[in-house]
């Protein structure tokens, strides 16, 4: 029994421990997009904290008053109705949606994962395809391609498009913020920025199969010169992303290391965005 208990409370704390350092990821942001996100996370939480901690007061309250020891406390059954008490009771709750609402809708707007984000230089555009069970990223203006590594410049902004080469998936960077899905033959928009250097946890947040709980990736900000030199070097080494490569792609595979293509196939985004190149396989047929 002892140890069964053990077991137990080793378990909760590891969930506690999980769970703390998902929020120390959404709550240490380190571009504009997670900021604001992390302010509006805030924001919401001190106006819904505005019902929660009086409503846990008054219920307090009344349990303390209207205790048997108490004989101060009035009990009236006949009491009824009371307008200005309706008043109050709907009142707060309606100035709180009231809030979420319009803070909701101001954010949804200012968040729009379209939206490109202000800044001096031009946005790095790059291409991800979620596979089974790995990411794909094609960098079209350098014309290289990268498999569970993204490598960005900090301080630029970034102009992601999306898709799935087969089921739905979700993309997401916790502590560059906007978690957006991925589906075969559609392609979402996404712009982030990260403003500081650093080694960052990206993953898949949609179960995908088996290989789900290891499809997960880096994400590597560096300097504008160390991404240029990145780029640069990786032209120099590794396979060649063609038609043929991308078909290897396909298959699942799991627990995939990282590594480099020194060119990709003009087109092969769009080819695979518009069905033309086939999904992915799928799992393999057992044989009875």
């Amino acid at each position: 029994m002892y140890q069964l208990r053990c077991g137990r409370n080793l378990l909760a704390a590891l969930a506690i421990a999980l769970s703390l350092e998902g929020c120390r990821g959404i709550l240490a942001p380190v571009g504009p997009i997670g900021s604001a996100e992390k302010t509006l996370l805030l924001n919401s939480l001190a106006i819904m904290l505005a019902i929660v901690i009086p409503t846990i007061l008054v219920t307090v309250t009344f349990a303390w008053w209207f205790r048997e020891s108490n004989p101060r406390a009035r009990y009236r059954p006949a009491w009824a109705y009371s307008g200005r008490l309706e008043l109050i009771v709907w009142s707060i709750p309606a100035l709180a949606i009231f809030f979420l609402g319009g803070v909701a809708w101001i954010s949804s707007h200012e968040l729009d994962p379209a939206r490109p984000l202000p800044g001096k230089t031009q946005p790095l555009e790059i291409d991800v395809v979620a596979l089974d069970w790995k990411w794909l990223f094609i960098y079209p203006q350098q014309g290289v391609a990268s498999i569970n590594r993204l490598v960005i410049p900090t301080g630029v902004p970034l102009d992601l498009r999306l898709t799935s080469a087969t089921v739905l998936n979700v993309f997401f960077v916790p502590r560059l913020g906007s978690q957006i899905y991925t589906m075969n033959g559609m392609v979402a928009q996404l712009n982030l920025q990260a403003d500081e250097a650093g080694v960052y946890q990206g993953l898949a947040a949609h179960f995908s199969g088996d290989g789900f709980s290891d499809m997960h990736f880096e994400v590597h900000a560096v300097s504008p010169a160390d991404f240029t030199d990145w780029a640069a070097g990786t032209r120099t080494n590794g396979p060649v992303l063609d038609d043929t490569s991308y078909r290897g792609l396909l298959r699942q595979t799991q627990n995939v290391k990282p590594y480099t293509y020194r060119s990709v196939e003009p087109g092969l985004f769009r080819a695979i965005l518009n069905q033309k190149l086939p999904p992915g396989d799928g799992p393999a047929a057992v044989e009875e």
